[in-house]
């Protein structure tokens, strides 16, 4: 699978810009800022409905403008299919395949599959079990339509638990019949996660570990599943849990605490890795994301480089240049800020690509390097 073309109307920078793109690589150059990762993100939009890098859509409409539009071309073998994502400041997000609207988001999920490889990568290892949850979660989503479904159908209980909690505190009141309502849920849609997070990691730690061997040979790294649930059933860890619940104004049992530890060694990785052995970590979990989800689909994810060449060394970009010039990555963007390196880096293995110059928001192709 590739996307072989896309349109931008009032999308962040662009008020307008139409690409045609190679079916294997393409490298987006210019200075910080002009809109590279812009063009990523309109790709990430396309394949998971939501930007990579912002927390509301309206962040991404074109200063001055209340609408964008991002339509692609993705191309599998004669197949052809044109997706269109329209958002409407004030108003819902339409998706379309075609000519059909999705009656809801999730439909789309997993079809048109890429992975993202990017700077703010390091707050899987440095911030809160929330961002590797995170992770995971967009992982599994894109493999498994229950899961996603169980997903929003638990977030959207878990919210609605923590209202009627902080809601009996604010009126001195209690429902239990309320409350066991949103337990039952939580308890339904919460062991669908929990057995489908178990046998994932299964099939995922091995893949893990084979990249990161071939990044850093001479280091042992893991992963592990944590959860409340393994010591402790779900429906009487709510219970057992239900008064502190009332005074926390909060669900303080469930999935939605679960975390992902990550080891270098017999040591915590935050805590004993250096950068280096951080980002290498990082760079093989999103290899062995890529290598599930071709397994899965039969076919290879599109693979976003965010400007990484400017935060690995010269061996970690060797390992990656690699796989590259084996043509183990199918469809690549690659953004840069210096087209010299770029260059020379892709030539030091014999690789052609394709080259966009992007300056504020404008775009010129090239069929290669100037």
């Amino acid at each position: 699978m590739y996307l072989e073309k896309l349109q931008l109307i009032n999308f962040k920078n662009y008020g307008e810009a139409r690409l045609d793109f190679s079916s294997k690589i393409n490298v987006l150059v210019g200075k910080n800022g002009s809109g590279k990762t812009n063009l990523l993100d309109a790709i990430h939009y396309l394949s998971l409905t939501r930007s990579a890098f912002t927390s509301s859509d309206n962040f991404s409409i074109r200063q001055g403008e209340d609408f964008f539009t991002v339509k692609g071309s993705f191309k599998r073998e004669r197949d052809q299919r044109d997706i269109t994502c329209s958002i409407q400041a004030g108003s819902k997000k339409t998706f379309r395949e075609g000519v059909n609207d999705y009656q809801k988001l999730s439909e789309h999920i997993g079809k048109y599959p890429v992975v993202l490889i990017a700077p703010d990568d390091t707050e899987l290892v440095k911030e809160g079990s929330e961002e590797r949850r995170k992770f995971f979660d967009s992982i599994i989503s894109q493999l498994d339509r229950v899961y996603l479904e169980a997903l929003i159908r638990y977030n959207q209980a878990l919210k609605q638990r923590n209202s009627l909690l902080k809601m009996f505190a604010d009126t001195s009141s209690f429902d239990a019949i309320a409350l066991e309502s949103y337990d039952r849920v939580l308890v339904q849609a919460g062991t669908v996660l929990f057995d489908t997070r178990k046998r994932f990691i299964h099939e995922f730690l091995p893949v893990f570990r084979q990249f990161y061997q071939f990044i850093v040979a001479d280091e042992q790294a893991d992963l592990e599943y944590r959860t409340e649930l393994l010591k402790t059933g779900f429906e009487a860890g709510l219970n057992a849990n239900r008064q502190r619940d009332l005074y926390l104004q909060r669900t303080s049992f469930g999935v939605h605490r679960d975390d992902y530890q990550f080891t270098l060694g017999t040591g915590d990785l935050k805590r004993l890795g250096s950068q280096g052995q951080q980002k290498s970590f990082i760079i093989a979990l999103k290899l062995a994301q890529f290598e599930i989800i071709k397994r899965d689909k039969g076919f290879k994810p599109i693979l976003l480089l965010d400007d990484i060449f400017d935060k690995l060394d010269d061996f970690r970009i060797a390992r990656l240049l690699e796989l590259i010039r084996h043509d183990e990555l199918g469809q690549l963007f690659i953004t840069d800020a210096r087209p010299d390196r770029t260059a020379a880096l892709l030539r030091s293995v014999d690789v052609p690509a394709t080259v966009f110059y992007v300056k504020n928001g404008t775009i010129s192709e090239s069929p290669e390097f100037s």
